[in-house]
């Protein structure tokens, strides 16, 4: 059978192209020598289970160690330890059971004398103290257990870590999830419950907190060029740039890219994959919302995501957003740090992901909106495109930007949820922000015409309209695309104003450059 890119579960070298998991591990084998307790985060679908699952093999094949890997999710959002724990107990049994399958395992007991808050730390002695090799456990989805069952499962193993000299315990373990232990989800109450540890995590005793790197250039084209030398379809260079920069080396968006052409689209292995071939696909992941991308968008809500996302989308300084919330969202794998320390989303597919996301809201609240702004041919109207904004703005503006979560991103939103109107017509509408960069790019493309929006907002402490800055940035982004006209849209938040539906206006100027833009007032 032929082998195909793997987008759901772990890899598979039978099945699947993979690059080889040792190149991956970083300093996890060091920490493993050296007898360490550790994490590694790194956000969903990064090929962590991969990893440990293939490292457990390779523990265990060396004859030196006794390792096994133990998924937790199924202990996931239980609170109570009473229930949790069985459950916790039972995964690292049945994980000893199939990897270890020659250490002797105690009897499992769940009935009245069973103690949650103590049975973990008990029954992993046992198993340490049955095993003739050092002990090595790689905790699964560890960041699951959530509350209570959260801090008594830590402490138990930090309990067991101090006692290592006294009573046998393991070599190493490794948490493994999405966050790292600080930014484990524990309520006030529970925080203060550990506070005599000195720490405000009860796994204090963590030597490292590791994490997982996005592909290389030279990794994505290497896993490329493993379906080329099984099948000998080739990639076409702009093809295996268009994937390394959609997917900025997502693990699963460089292989959910590959997939789609090599799979679905392009099944004759004498037809070279291209560029359009991955756009295509690019568009099918966003609309089908394939589980990675809903699993993304399910953290927009949280507000440590919203303090960061929300001065991105509307170019502002991220202010006294905690240090604590940007390192979440990058552990998370939503954001990532410049080469020079800026800010910028993971990638351009999370960046459509986001704001295609969050527009979503204000889509709906405005019902349907006639479609006046296509010719008989199917060609885009500039003209009653902006004459339909207008009138969109002018009725639904004000009602829409309350409906909307992120608030000083509102305006940019709500003109989002309009252009998706026209995306779904059959355009295609690109997003450029950052943090700092004080604006919203825009570019909509319908057949071979492409027209550009830069989106300000006019703030009641900002000293003077920023229509002149505004027009030079449009300037330099149209000079960039090699267009000659372009929408500036000035949102004005200013409080004292009258009524949008009073306000909302459009005129023509020119760029530094000269060239002929609408500027939009609303």
């Amino acid at each position: 059978m032929e082998r195909f890119f793997n987008t759901s579960g772990p890899c598979d070298p039978d099945r699947h192209y993979m690059l080889s998991p040792g190149q991956r591990l970083g300093r996890v084998r060091q920490l493993v020598e050296e007898g360490r307790y550790f994490t590694l985060a790194a956000g969903r679908q990064f090929g962590k289970t991969t990893l440990a699952q293939w490292f457990v093999g390779e523990l265990n094949s060396s004859g030196r160690f006794a390792a096994a890997w133990v998924d937790l999710e199924n202990a996931r959002d239980k609170p109570d330890p009473a229930q949790a724990m069985p459950v916790v107990l039972d995964r690292i049994d049945d994980a000893l059971r199939l990897d270890c399958p020659g250490l002797p395992r105690p009897k499992l007991d769940f009935g009245p004398s069973f103690l949650p808050d103590t049975a973990v730390q008990k029954y992993v002695e046992e198993v340490c103290a049955a095993s003739k090799l050092p002990v090595v456990l790689l905790l699964d989805e560890a960041d699951a257990l959530v509350g209570r069952t959260m801090v008594s499962f830590l402490t138990q193993l930090r309990a067991g870590y101090l006692r290592r000299r006294q009573a046998p315990f393991p070599a190493c373990v490794a948490l493994i999830g999405q966050r790292r232990v600080r930014d484990y989800a524990l309520s006030v109450e529970d925080r203060r419950a550990v506070a005599w540890l000195g720490s405000t995590s009860p796994f204090n005793i963590e030597a490292e907190a590791l994490t997982l790197n996005v592909f290389s250039g030279e990794e994505v084209t290497e896993l490329l060029a493993q379906h080329t030398a099984e099948t000998g379809q080739p990639f076409r260079p702009e093809a295996i740039e268009r994937i390394q920069h959609l997917s900025a080396g997502h693990p699963w968006l460089v292989n959910a890219l590959a997939y789609e052409p090599t799979r679905r689209d392009v099944i004759d292995r004498s037809v070279a994959i291209t560029a359009e071939h991955v756009d295509l696909g690019r568009d099918r992941i966003v609309r089908e919302r394939r589980t990675n991308i809903a699993s993304l968008e399910d953290r927009l809500t949280e507000d440590r995501v919203r303090g960061v996302l929300e001065p991105m989308i509307t170019g502002r300084p991220l202010g006294n957003v905690p240090d604590a919330d940007v390192e979440y969202s990058v552990a998370l794998g939503l954001v990532r740090r410049q080469p020079g320390g800026g800010l910028t989303v993971a990638n351009p597919i999370y960046r459509e992901v986001i704001l295609r996301q969050l527009s979503m809201s204000p889509l709906s609240t405005a019902g349907v909106q006639p479609v006046t702004w296509l010719r008989p041919d199917g060609s885009l109207d500039l003209r009653k495109l902006l004459d339909a904004f207008l009138a969109f703005w002018r009725r639904h503006g004000a009602v829409l930007m309350g409906s909307v979560p992120y608030h000083e991103a509102a305006p940019h939103l709500v003109m989002m949820a309009f252009l998706h109107r026209v995306e779904n017509g059959g355009g295609r509408l690109e997003r450029k922000y950052a943090v700092g960069t004080g604006r919203l790019d825009l570019m909509l493309q319908h057949g071979s015409d492409r027209f550009a929006f830069e989106l300000k907002v006019w703030r009641e402490e900002d000293d003077s309209d920023p229509v002149r800055e505004g027009l030079g940035q449009l300037d330099t982004r149209l000079s960039d695309l090699g267009l000659d006209t372009g929408w500036l849209v000035i949102f004005d938040r200013r409080p004292g104003l009258p009524r949008l539906s009073e306000r909302t206006s459009a005129e023509t100027a020119r760029t530094p450059s000269g060239r002929e833009v609408t500027v939009v007032r609303a």
